[in-house]
């Protein structure tokens, strides 16, 4: 069936049925009312001779088909919103345009709310979709196709154009009763003795690098996919765990954890944007990647940035060694 023969604003109906798994609201986010919500599922349904929405108990779940069918509908609708928007020059403070944009739930934590307050300011009408980063989209291009950028570790190697923008560095986080803490410090016979909370990245992370150079290996008790429970877990055990300071220090004043410095040299993390080279003489990706490059100068300690760009300007030639072979959240 050829697009002239559809309606292409049933996929602006698909995508918001399929991503609020409700026809109220659909309606709602659309601005439309529920009856004009339910016949656009209706006719949905014929088109792809499927349920789409089916009831389970009081909620709707999607079928196999409307699984496979969002993410390539959230996709087609962002590229034509893209193609509709391009011009040779880009307005922010007058710009309705939507970026997607994947990082871990680290970067979410730190960087998010920074780079709001600066999109609130200059460009009150664009919206940014955040995406979590997903085990085997770092392998090939397709997502650097798929997202407007990706925030993740310098050292994955991603095939795209990439810049360094935010760097920070690692500590160690106990509970603040833990026996092991004195006068503020943990020792490296701590480290290997005791039990650790991981987030659980696949391979290992730049701290865990070190470690295994000194001959440590971390005894796991816990893992969890990101590194933001980690500081809970942490709260009223026995478990260290080592994480980016910058987390360290949101988390601080929620649970009852104490920041450590590691008994081993700074460790620096760099994260950087990554962008497909189709988008990097976009004005309005040339607009995003400046903003995004202003917040991570802002948040910048500059004695970290020294020693993490010595670092990273030492490894570039090895970038197994900047992050070696991660596969999931930074």
């Amino acid at each position: 069936m050829g697009l002239g023969a559809i309606d292409l604003n049933l996929l602006v109906a698909l995508e918001a049925l399929l991503e609020e798994k409700n026809v109220t609201h659909a309606g709602v986010r659309l601005s439309t009312s529920q009856s004009a919500m339910s016949g656009s599922l209706a006719r949905l349904r014929r088109h792809f001779n499927d349920e789409l929405l089916v009831r389970v108990g009081r909620e709707y779940e999607l079928t196999p088909l409307a699984e496979r069918l969002l993410p390539v509908v959230q996709s087609s609708l962002h590229k034509a919103e893209e193609a509709l928007s391009l011009t040779r020059h880009f307005d922010p403070s007058r710009s309705r345009q939507r970026f997607s944009v994947v990082m871990s739930d680290y970067v979410m934590t730190v960087f998010v709310e920074p780079l709001l307050r600066a999109l609130a300011h200059e460009a009150p009408g664009i919206r940014i979709d955040f995406h979590p980063i997903v085990i085997g989209q770092l392998e090939t291009e397709t997502h650097l196709r798929c997202h407007d950028l990706m925030i993740v570790p310098l050292g994955y190697q991603l095939p795209g154009v990439s810049e360094a923008v935010m760097h920070d560095r690692f500590v160690c986080l106990v509970d603040p009763d833990n026996p092991r803490l004195v006068d503020g410090r943990l020792s490296l016979r701590d480290l290997a003795e005791m039990p650790h909370a991981a987030c659980a990245v696949g391979k290992l992370t730049p701290a865990d690098r070190q470690l295994e150079t000194l001959g440590i290996t971390p005894r796991v008790q816990v893992s969890t996919p990101g590194f933001n429970v980690l500081p809970f877990l942490v709260s009223g055990t026995d478990l260290v765990a080592v994480v980016p300071e910058r987390l360290a220090r949101r988390y601080e004043g929620f649970a009852r954890c104490a920041v450590v410095p590691t008994p081993f040299p700074d460790v620096p993390l760099v994260e950087a944007m990554y962008w497909h080279h189709n988008r990097h003489a976009d004005p309005a990706h040339r607009w995003l990647r400046e903003t995004v490059r202003k917040v991570g100068a802002s948040l910048d300690d500059p004695v970290v940035r020294e020693i993490a760009d010595e670092i990273a300007g030492a490894d570039a030639t090895h970038a197994d060694r900047a992050f070696p072979e991660l596969t999931t959240a930074s």
